[in-house]
């Protein structure tokens, strides 16, 4: 299969895939996690119950408190900070309880207040535990019901709810906690950037030169991805981790919300501005082993590189919803006509460099169609409960700089390496 084909293919069944993942009406849905836990049902809804004692065994919860003045009322605190680094917190009302002269108990819950999201993202959600004897103990039942959007957050919510549940069970039989087996250990994130390197070769062509390309795409992958969480690191995220995902790529993820826009700009830009920098080093080396006598083949590696290392941040860098360039864009202009004004100049020229490397018309057509139906993706609504701190115009200037710098140098990788690749 040709470079451009597999690349035209990629980025289709790409757009695919992120909008089963991130798009798709999934409509109202109930996650349902079931264990049997060997301890009697009594002594599971002391811990399980609203405002029993979930810190001894929860991954995440810190700390239980009912309401003062409203029994039906229980404020919980949890491990992942709010944008001010304290513990986020959660108030969920009790809207019935009930138990059984079979030994069985239950609660429905709902969030009515979020220190960290807005109401409107908890309209639809409610959960529920029930607790039921059975032979070998109590069959405890966690359940969520919520309208999805999107598979990635349908499975997130369920691999949530099944560690929660695996975590109670871990406590009450003593058994020791591992992570090996969670999705973000680094043992299985390693396996997958060596699977997707893998399942991108036969794309490229089954040869030496196929695998290479395949490699280079993978590291400018983990290298887009660093430059995020470098950028996470300089705002002061405790913590920060990258999530691989074979076909798609890096996701780097932060410690807490955004506090302010620029940090939204700031964050979203060094995934390219952080891979620009390496632009005007191979260059520099390029251009110095050009002096010294090799083989022709030499300059192949270096020069595949740079192409791969500019035209995926190029990409990136557009003005589209889902991509880092709108993230950036957004931020920067809050005036529609402007960011409409600046969005058509980012967009032409990426095709304009697309015309200057040899792409012919069909191949911009199809990868503005591409782009453009990406753009139209739109996922479930994410608002904070309280406003972003604004852009003040020195913080402007500099990410709007910023952000033409990593697209211009960006631009000259893919020329100057496709000038001398297909000359």
């Amino acid at each position: 299969m040709a470079t451009y084909q597999a690349a035209i293919f990629l980025a289709a069944f790409n757009l695919g895939l992120l909008w089963l993942l991130m798009a798709a009406p999934l409509g109202r849905r109930t996650i349902r996690i079931s264990r049997i836990i060997r301890e009697r049902p009594e002594e599971l809804w002391n811990i399980t119950r609203p405002a029993g004692d979930q810190t001894v065994w929860h991954p995440n919860v810190i700390a239980v408190e009912p309401v003062d003045g409203k029994p039906d009322l229980v404020e919980f605190a949890y491990r992942h900070p709010d944008r001010h680094g304290q513990p986020s917190r959660r108030t969920m009302i009790v809207d019935r309880t009930a138990m059984t002269s079979a030994g069985s108990f239950s609660c429905h819950l709902r969030v009515v207040g979020d220190s960290t999201l807005d109401q409107s993202f908890w309209e639809g959600y409610q959960e529920s535990r029930k607790i039921e004897r059975a032979p070998l103990g109590s069959r405890v039942t966690f359940e969520q019901t919520d309208n999805f959007r999107g598979l990635a957050f349908y499975l997130f919510r369920r691999v949530a709810l099944a560690r929660e549940l695996s975590a109670l069970r871990d406590h009450v039989e003593e058994s020791p906690r591992s992570t090996l087996l969670h999705f973000e250990h680094p043992a299985w994130q390693t396996m997958l950037v060596v699977l997707s390197t893998l399942i991108l070769w036969p794309f490229f062509g089954m040869n030496a030169q196929g695998l290479m390309i395949s490699i280079f795409l993978t590291l400018v992958i983990l290298l887009h991805e660093l430059g995020h969480m470098v950028a996470y690191r300089a705002f002061g995220h405790a913590t920060t981790r990258m999530l691989f995902v074979p076909m798609l790529g890096g996701i780097a993820i932060g410690g807490r919300p955004y506090n302010s826009r620029f940090e939204v700009a700031t964050c979203a830009l060094m995934g390219a501005g952080f891979s620009a920098l390496l632009v005007p080093i191979l260059v520099a080396a390029h251009q110095s082993a050009m002096e010294i006598s090799h083989p022709l083949a030499a300059d192949g590696p270096i020069l595949v590189f740079l192409v791969i290392l500019g035209a995926f941040n190029l990409l990136n860098l557009l003005p589209t919803y889902r991509f880092d360039g709108g993230q950036v864009l957004r931020q920067v202009f809050e005036e529609q006509r402007l960011l409409a004004i600046t969005s058509f100049l980012v967009t032409g020229g990426v095709i304009w460099t697309g015309w200057r490397i040899g792409l012919g018309a069909p191949s911009l057509i199809v990868g503005v169609a591409l782009f453009t139906l990406l753009s139209m993706i739109r996922t479930k609504s994410v608002k904070p409960r309280e406003a972003l701190t604004p852009m003040n115009a020195p913080e402007r200037l500099m990410t709007g700089f910023g952000y033409y710098a990593a697209l211009a140098m960006h631009v000259y990788a893919v020329v100057y390496a496709c000038d001398r690749l297909f000359d």
